[in-house]
């Protein structure tokens, strides 16, 4: 494997279109003898299946996997399932909860799995962001919860991506907001060991975010180094070393987030388009060819800032979402405007134009056997072969659905799924035309550092972890596993690792958040962890120290670093003698906060806190919990108790009239049966009141989330009125 030397794995290597660009990662495929006309009553349409998904299908050999949903209302879920490609027997199935997202409408599968060439094994993130890896058989390998681990953000067009494999890597990318250094919102990218689910390395390359990107990372080489280069949700385009995520040069197209992946031309060019304000003009999108570095200059901090004049041509080509197929020297790009338009690739002249719709969102066309085939948005599916100076319509066939997602090709095969169905065309008779891909040889350099894996971790008083360490070079290329290592000690716990390379956290530890670091001989490295609270874990302020100063001159404390997001949300304040924590309201970004602070495997535990809203009778804000990946809230300005896990899918609420200015108890607690289904059972009470024997709100679920991190929750409307919270308690239920 390039780049990384594999540990002992059984692996079974497969080929096929992995992810949704293709092996050739701009759309275009080797495959030939493919149909130039469909007929949905007659032989060439092969199968289809009944399912929704605003994606691409993923296929390696005779199995097809496709991201998609079911069911409505509270009951929503996406799943991934597999197919055998040339009947479409569904072979397995896996579905997961929407939890605690902005998502609205039906905007879910907005994305693509990926698969593994070296063990066939399939990742997926969903829109909630869960990330998962899966064996050819379903079988479970690993998983992480990005929004409960990592602070990952979610928006209400729930546009997802993918993730991407390369190595021993599956690498995502997304706006989080995470701890301590990393708590402020930026578009990060985290890559995983394939194997393992250890996070090997994360990254930050660009500025503040005014949006969020799906676009996809595409891979090339830069000067001995694996790199990536991908858009991001600050407007840029970055180039990073895909081994060490070090931040190599990022070039600042546009004041939104560029959504459509790039395509590399000739050895040093790339091109990128996008669909928001231009950086120098008050136009909207635009299409850009890149002179990209070769060769990177020494002794230059990195990440080069790239200007204008690395531009080669540029033209008002608008695509919000949409991305770019290469073919040669010839680019192909649906538009906003429903249109297909052909460019040169060296001089960004438009060659020819062709309607097809009205518009066009997410949906990019493929290229294979001379032809493209075009998924517009209102479900007309288009085969088209281009010309020189026009294209001619070869076939028009209107599809159950509208398209979101690009078509796969393979094995003779072409699929496509729309919001109502997956479509397979063509035939089982022909054959992908093989060529074999020539891996470039990789020379590895002296000992530069060490890599700490996992290079983020989370554990709880009384769990060990376990690290490993590589020796690697300049380029991050693995050389070795290191031992015999000099690990610093985890501060303030004064705790060693073990002679395994073991970190156990006694059971009385307290939550902290710190990094640690490793030397052997003149090489360190370093990871960062957190120690989040077991059950019982309480938390009443009072003995933090108030030695910070708000912008007034008024003494407040930091919330505990460990708590996703929340230092630059929250503050510790006096209030009459008594320690409380208060929202922060400077920022109209955080008018919302949702805080994690225990972890995502926590399950059957009993969460409760006094709250207060400031305000009046006409304008209060909402003060809430996170239990087990619900919200429990009260509502002020609607005056109401409310559970929701999506406020488009499971929302249920009471009358709860509440005061301003007036301390109130809330207690929430998640039980689940058996079978899956569970209820939400929440009390809320004037605190100087005894608590009533009654549950205020009970919320059934049919698929309950099964486990899930505890939180806190604030929102204040245009930053108006605070809230707050005190003596907040985390204890296992009855």
């Amino acid at each position: 494997m390039i780049g990384l030397i594999h540990t002992a794995h059984s692996s079974e290597s497969v080929d096929g279109w992995l992810n949704w660009r293709g092996s050739e990662e701009n759309g275009s495929s080797l495959e030939i003898n493919l149909p130039e006309q469909i007929d949905l009553a007659g032989d060439n349409h092969l199968w289809s299946y009944p399912i929704s998904g605003g994606g691409t299908p993923v296929i390696a050999g005779n199995r097809v996997y496709v991201f998609g949903f079911r069911g409505e209302g509270k009951d929503l879920q996406e799943a991934l399932l597999c197919f055998k490609a040339s009947t479409g027997e569904l072979i397995w199935e896996r579905r997961f909860n929407d939890f605690l997202s902005d998502i609205i409408y039906n905007r879910y599968a907005i994305g693509a799995p990926a698969i593994d060439p070296d063990t066939g094994n399939v990742y997926l993130q969903t829109s909630a962001g869960l990330l998962l890896g899966f064996d050819k058989n379903g079988k479970h390998l690993w998983e992480h919860s990005m929004l409960e681990e990592y602070g990952r953000l979610t928006f209400p067009n729930g546009r997802t991506g993918g993730p991407v494999v390369d190595g021993d890597l599956v690498i995502v990318h997304g706006i989080t907001t995470n701890w301590g250094k990393n708590g402020p919102a930026r578009d990060r990218f985290y890559a995983f060991d394939k194997y393992t689910g250890d996070l090997v390395w994360y990254s930050q390359p660009g500025v503040q975010p005014k949006d969020s990107s799906f676009s996809t990372p595409v891979f090339g080489w830069l000067d001995g180094r694996r790199v990536f280069y991908c858009g991001t949700g600050c407007g840029n385009i970055v180039c990073v070393d895909a081994r060490t995520g070090q931040p190599l040069w990022r070039f600042q197209m546009s004041h939104g987030g560029v959504n459509s992946s790039v395509v590399l031309y000739g050895k040093d060019n790339l091109i990128a388009i996008h669909g928001k304000e231009n950086t120098d003009a008050s136009t909207i999108g635009r299409m850009v060819s890149l002179k990209i570095p070769t060769k990177l200059p020494e002794g230059v901090k990195l990440p080069l800032i790239l200007k204008h004049d690395a531009e080669v041509w540029r033209n008002d080509c608008e695509s919000f979402t949409s991305s770019s197929v290469l073919v040669e020297d010839r680019i192909y790009q649906t538009v906003r405007t429903g249109e297909l338009k052909c460019i040169d690739a060296n001089t960004g002249e438009e060659l020819w134009v062709k309607k097809l719709s009205p518009d066009q969102l997410h949906a990019s066309p493929v290229w294979a056997d001379n032809k493209l085939y075009v998924p517009m948005l209102d479900g007309n599916f288009y085969i088209i072969r281009p010309g020189d100076s026009d294209a001619e319509i070869l076939d028009r066939v209107k599809l159950d659905g509208n398209c979101l997602g690009a078509p796969a090709v393979n094995e003779g095969r072409i699929y496509v799924i729309t919001k109502k169905k997956l479509y397979c065309f063509g035939s089982n008779t022909q054959r992908q035309e093989k060529v074999k891909e020539a891996k470039p040889s990789i020379t590895r350099g002296s000992p530069a550092a060490l890599q700490i894996v996992p290079a983020e971790f989370a554990v709880r008083g009384g769990e060990s972890i376990n690290f490993s360490t590589w020796i690697v070079d300049a380029n991050g290329n693995r050389l070795k596993k290191a031992k015999g290592l000099t690990w610093d000690k985890f501060s303030p716990l004064s705790v060693e690792l073990d002679s395994s390379d073991a970190l156990t956290v006694p059971a009385s530890a307290t939550i902290f958040g710190g990094r640690l670091q490793a030397t052997k001989r003149n090489l360190t490295g370093s990871t960062r962890g957190r120690i989040l609270p077991n059950l019982y874990y309480k938390e009443d302020y009072e003995s933090f120290k108030l030695d910070q100063l708000t912008s007034g001159g008024e003494a407040f404390a930091y919330p505990p670093s460990p708590w996703l997001g929340a230092r630059l949300r929250w503050r510790i304040l006096n209030r009459e003698g008594n320690q409380l924590m208060e929202n922060t309201l400077e920022r109209v970004l955080f008018q919302r906060s949702m805080n994690f602070i225990g972890h995502p495997e926590m399950r059957n535990y009993t969460i409760e806190a006094d709250v207060m809203s400031d305000g009046n009778r006409r304008v209060m804000s909402n003060v809430g919990l996170i239990n087990q990946r619900y919200l429990i809230a009260l509502v002020g300005n609607w005056q109401i108790l409310e559970v929701v896990s999506n406020h488009d899918r499971l929302k249920e609420s009471v009358p709860f009239k509440w005061k301003p200015k007036v301390w109130y108890r809330l207690k929430t607690r998640v039980d689940v049966d058996r079978d899956g289904a569970g209820v939400v059972r929440v009390k809320a009470w004037e605190k100087s009141d005894p608590e009533p024997n009654a549950w205020t709100l009970e919320v059934a679920h049919k698929q309950a989330h099964q486990k899930g991190a505890p939180g806190l929750y604030a929102f204040s409307p245009q930053s108006q009125k605070h809230v707050y919270i005190d003596n907040f308690s985390i204890s296992p239920s009855e």
